[in-house]
């Protein structure tokens, strides 16, 4: 997300930092690049107009003119002005209420409400420890009621048995009383979509909006619908009373106008994005590391974050007790490296987060389908040559790329790459092994990536 934004505004923002003084002429100049740069990414116009004005207004302040620094200055209030735009600070779900808080779902068809249940759901659970009931209104869309279903058993989570003959009304209020009955802490509700938006839709949310009195209400945006997101959003909070937004699909938007114009047009803040399909992928929305990401500075603060979740622990410690013991970093181990990195989002996931990634040369989902091919041949390999790759030979070669659909040369650099970490890793076993393996790293970086 954002990365076509991103590439425009660090192209700016080394304009801007090159000039020991800026004019007038150099501050209309770079705004007229952003006010592109952001109706390129879809932003509404109306929420270009606004933006555009506010930096205008404190960049031709004295304040930038007598900085020392008045490049740096500039992208400080573009900085702070994406943010404002986007909510000031983090907002989350409004749990601290008597049980059951009721978090009630609404959008088109297709925005990814039922995955978002379960997303919540487990959210819900694994970060505040709460009993989830999920319940599902649609009784209009085939087999959405099973789907919940299905979800909701792959993640543990309890599902009210809705009879899909009845009103989603009727449905909503008895799954608020099995939620009651069952001393759950959240009750999260599905509702129906449909592909555009009509008064008879609005009118049957109104009325299971009435019947179970939510402490959140949350509209869906799909991320890739650009300007029709922002006005679907507009008539959901005119017909609700919205609590917040959540973004979904934002892995496939490379533009982010729909981000940057919900908050500014619904008044409502966003409070989660929609990463991806797995029922994980789901992050909070922080305006201040989102702004940073724009603007080219990384998000190290997520990516540690990010780290710290989906690393495995049990195998890294794994890795570790092996090198202190002497034994060697094997290919299983490699291909453990390899399915965390994915984890993760992969090459783009974690460079995405990290400053100044967005000056580097292109050529990410290369390296991405290197890390899938390097995989499927470790998975042709037998455990014997997992754990002693010194045996491979020519024959052994042939057998595995024919097994894994590659050819030899990928063999060999998989080969080459797995001894480059080998040493790396033999380093960090050793007294000064971090610092040892910090100036290694950059020997390991996939090409194109070196400095």
């Amino acid at each position: 997300m954002f990365e076509n934004l991103s590439g425009r505004f660090s192209r700016i923002i080394q304009q801007l930092r090159g000039h020991a003084r800026l004019t007038e002429a150099d501050v209309t100049s770079a705004l007229r690049d952003v006010r592109m740069a952001l109706l390129e990414a879809d932003v509404a116009l109306p929420v270009v107009r606004a933006f555009i004005e506010r930096v205008e207004g404190q960049a031709l302040g004295r304040e930038v003119s007598a900085s020392l620094t008045p490049g740096q200055a500039v992208v400080k209030i573009v900085q702070d002005e994406l943010i404002h735009l986007m909510g000031d600070e983090q907002t989350s779900l409004n749990l601290n209420v008597p049980a059951p808080a009721v978090i009630l779902l609404a959008g088109l068809q297709g925005a990814g409400k039922t995955t978002t249940v379960a997303k919540l759901g487990n959210w819900c659970r694994d970060k505040h420890g709460k009993s989830v009931l999920v319940a599902s209104c649609d009784i209009y869309r085939p087999a959405a009621l099973e789907q919940l279903r299905v979800l909701a058993e792959e993640n543990r989570l309890e599902y009210y048995p809705a009879d899909e003959r009845r009103q989603p009304v009727d449905i909503a209020a008895a799954a608020l009383q099995h939620a009651k009955a069952r001393f759950a802490d959240v009750l999260i509700v599905d509702t129906a979509g449909r592909l555009h938006i009509d008064e008879e839709m609005m009118a049957e949310i109104q009325r299971i909006h009435t019947a179970l009195n939510p402490s959140d209400t949350l509209f869906l945006v799909d991320s890739m619908m650009g300007q029709d997101a922002v006005n679907a959003a507009r008539a959901f909070n005119e017909a609700l009373d919205l609590t917040g937004v959540i973004l979904t699909k934002v892995d496939g938007d490379a533009r982010g106008g729909a981000a940057l114009s919900v908050r500014h047009v619904t008044g409502k803040p966003i409070l989660f994005l929609g990463t991806g399909e797995k029922t994980s992928e789901l992050s909070l929305f922080h305006p201040d590391r989102i702004a940073s990401r724009i603007l080219g500075m990384g998000d190290v603060l997520s990516l540690i974050e990010e780290v710290e979740a989906k690393t495995d622990q049990v195998k890294a410690q794994k890795i570790a007790r092996k090198l202190k013991k002497g034994k060697g970093f094997d290919l299983d181990d490699f291909r453990d490296q390899v399915r965390q990195m994915q984890s993760m989002g992969g090459l783009s996931g974690l460079l995405d987060k990290m400053p100044g990634m967005q000056q580097l040369p292109t050529g990410i989902a290369g390296q991405e389908r290197e890390l899938a091919r390097f995989e499927a041949i470790i998975n042709s390999m037998t455990p014997g040559e997992r754990r002693f790759p010194a045996v491979i030979n020519g024959s052994r070669k042939k057998r595995i790329a024919s097994g894994s659909g590659t050819r030899i040369q990928d063999i060999n650099r998989l080969l080459k790459q797995f001894n480059r970490m080998q040493k790396m890793m033999k380093k960090l076993s050793k007294k000064g092994g971090m610092a040892n393996m910090m100036r290694g790293l950059s020997g390991n970086m996939p090409r194109g990536f070196r400095g």
